[in-house]
């Protein structure tokens, strides 16, 4: 598996390269506004982007934009995409207020520019249903993600991967909202599609057996989540770097329920290897590390480290004052641990 992740790797590499050699071309041979130019600077954000390294994706991006801004009508259809792609880099970045601006502006000129029932505008309709559910505004999310399914049902065939990401993100919301019976309904109909669709390491089934693996945690069934976060992690080996942001995730998925099983060594284990990859890939003040220092928190105070505990619980508490809505749950969690941790100092 470590071989084939690194011959991925190496291929990313050999791209990148690629891609930079044609842009130091363009920059010699054309006006420095030249469309070329624009199509050359998305190539090299999406290489970024695939390994996980969003800030460089976001520079490359916004000098795409920069330049097809200059070239192309404000409400060019061809400006979707730039918006798209920068609101996938803030919406990993866990810069939600900005991911919601920039898929607001694709959405606005695609209504514009597209049949309302374009397959286009279901994308951009997920996009922002993606980012209200991480932001905890699920009502929302189900909202744009039943009007992207909607308009998918009518343009695409019943067993186009597409379909299976809209089934995969009404499953995230029914699972956040705490229905697990229709979220492994949801996750299920979209693994159902995907075996159909894809190649059998595709990086999306791994992505699905994560789901299910948390809706089995939550219903207390952990052989089963064991089991789909190891198949979903496998996945994960061949197929990205080895530092993405999926891995981390599910090196937490598999801590968390090492810990509700009492095994707290092997859930701290887990937990580690997920931040080792966070504060490498993320930017220090994305949700997903609080996530984390808030799990690292509460394993230190379940073998009654409290000091280390009360050090994790500030941490993910500075970060989620900062990144999310005020009144989002997680503050009010995270406030919770600390108060009850100083008690046990």
């Amino acid at each position: 598996m470590v071989l084939q992740n690194s011959s991925i790797f190496s291929e990313h590499s050999k791209a990148l390269s690629s891609y930079g050699r044609a842009l130091e071309i363009q920059k010699i041979a054309l006006p420095p506004n030249h469309p070329n130019m624009a199509a050359s600077y998305n190539n090299i954000g999406n290489m970024y982007y695939s390994m996980g390294e969003y800030s460089k994706a976001l520079s490359y991006y916004e000098k795409d934009l920069e330049i097809s801004l200059k070239a192309l009508p404000s409400n060019h259809p061809d400006l979707t995409a730039t918006y798209n792609n920068i609101g996938n880099v803030h919406s990993n970045m866990g810069e939600y207020s900005k991911a919601l601006s920039s898929y607001g502006r694709a959405l606005e000129i695609q209504k514009t520019a597209l049949p309302p029932n374009h397959p286009n505008l279901a994308a951009s309709y997920n996009n922002i249903g993606n980012v209200y559910d991480n932001m905890g505004e699920h009502l929302k999310a189900l909202s744009y993600y039943e009007r992207a399914l909607e308009i998918q049902k009518i343009t695409l065939s019943p067993h186009h991967p597409d379909l299976a990401a809209s089934y995969h993100n009404i499953g995230n919301v029914y699972y956040n909202m705490g229905v697990y019976s229709k979220a492994l309904s949801s996750y299920e109909r979209s693994l159902e599609i995907r075996k159909i669709a894809l190649p059998p390491n595709h990086s999306d089934f791994a992505q699905s057996y994560n789901n299910i693996g948390n809706v089995y945690s939550n219903m207390g069934v952990y052989s089963k989540a064991v089991s789909s976060y190891e198949r979903s992690l496998a996945i994960q080996k061949i197929a990205l770097p080895p530092n993405h942001p999926d891995l981390a995730a599910t090196y937490n998925n598999i801590g968390l329920v090492y810990s509700d099983m009492g095994e707290y060594s092997k859930a701290l284990s887990s937990y580690e290897r997920a931040l080792e990859i966070q504060e490498i890939a993320l930017p220090l003040k994305h949700p997903n590390l609080a996530t984390s220092y808030n799990s690292m928190g509460l394993i230190h105070e379940k073998i009654r480290e409290y000091s280390k505990a009360l050090s994790y619980f500030k941490q993910a508490q500075e970060i989620w004052q900062k990144s999310l809505p005020p009144n989002h749950w997680y503050i009010a969690h995270v406030s919770k641990n600390i108060d009850r941790v100083k008690k046990k100092l």
